[in-house]
């Protein structure tokens, strides 16, 4: 098969030409055409139509400063999933590097047992490199991946342990709003792959089922719909800068949210307002993490406009 996704390509036999968007065996694939419908075609019966194959980050990464090593970075391994500049279904895969260390990377597909090799090689400090593409149409047939990271660095840093993330894509990892992705001029959603993990404590968690009755705080149930506005939560607002802000607002969310889960309660309704986006965004970046969360979307755009976001809770 000579031909990949995004590849432009031209109809041997009619006057049609299209985007490569689907790899179906070794002789046939998927071309898209201008009308955007895709059309099933032996590989054979076209022909690639050069210099208008380019997509989405081939460009080359900007120019980036050196980082001394007073300022050593541990983590920051994402991936980004970025829309082909032409083919709007199509998305590219990325993993971002916005560590200080080299990363080894390899990077395997796994489909009902079956394994593929997608991309394996060294990825320099803030730097990227792409690692797949699909039709973000098609999520529900994506593989899992599975990333396996070396982490080296000739800086004078404490050794790290290599990485080992399996990942199985879902709709909600996409529901929240785009972000700039570093190093490519283009929006997208990151998903990071090195976050911390969570610690339970076991001792500490042991020891809250025996306090006693009076030292144990009722968790009150929270309203169906709780609002997030500043003005809401604090008089003095107006003497608060936009960092104290946002972090009360953050805070007030996970309270709440946690409240709902304590009480079981089945979704709950957070209005963000639009703004400039940047609450909208931490809520959904957190959310799309949580483990007690289904899913989430926005709450009926008649009442709140894109202002509130409703969750699922499991």
């Amino acid at each position: 098969m000579k031909y990949k996704l995004g590849d432009f390509v031209r109809f041997v036999d009619e006057k049609m030409e299209g985007y490569v968007t689907r790899i179906i065996d070794e002789q046939m694939i998927g071309v898209t055409t201008e009308d955007d419908f895709e059309i099933p075609v032996l590989a054979s019966k076209v022909t690639s139509v050069h210099g208008q194959s380019k997509v989405v980050g081939d460009e080359e990464p900007e120019e980036l400063t050196h980082i001394p090593a007073a300022e050593f970075k541990a983590n920051g391994v994402h991936v980004a999933v970025v829309s082909d500049a032409n083919i709007g279904a199509l998305v590219h895969l990325y993993i971002i590097n916005q560590t200080s260390y080299q990363l080894l990377a390899s990077v395997t597909a796994e489909e009902q047992k079956h394994y593929k090799g997608l991309f394996a090689g060294l990825i320099e400090a803030n730097s990227l490199a792409k690692i797949h593409s699909a039709k973000l149409s098609d999520l529900q047939l994506w593989p899992k991946f599975e990333f396996q990271i070396l982490f080296h660095s000739k800086h004078n840093h404490p050794l790290k342990k290599p990485l080992t993330v399996r990942e199985q894509f879902k709709a909600k990892d996409f529901a929240g709003a785009k972000t700039q992705i570093p190093f490519l001029k283009q929006q997208g959603w990151l998903i990071q792959l090195d976050e911390p993990e969570l610690i339970i404590d076991a001792e500490k968690l042991k020891e809250s089922f025996f306090k006693p009755a009076e030292e144990k705080l009722e968790v009150k149930k929270p309203a169906a719909e709780i609002d997030l506005h500043i003005e809401k939560l604090r008089d003095d607002y107006q003497f608060l800068t936009s960092s104290e802000i946002l972090n009360i607002q953050l805070s007030n969310f996970k309270n709440e949210l946690d409240a709902a889960i304590v009480h079981q309660m089945p979704d709950i309704t957070f209005i963000h307002g639009t703004g400039n986006g940047i609450l909208k965004h931490e809520l959904h970046k957190r959310l799309s993490k949580h483990p007690k969360v289904q899913t989430f979307m926005d709450a009926q755009k008649e009442k709140f406009g894109y202002g509130a976001t409703k969750v699922i809770l499991k």
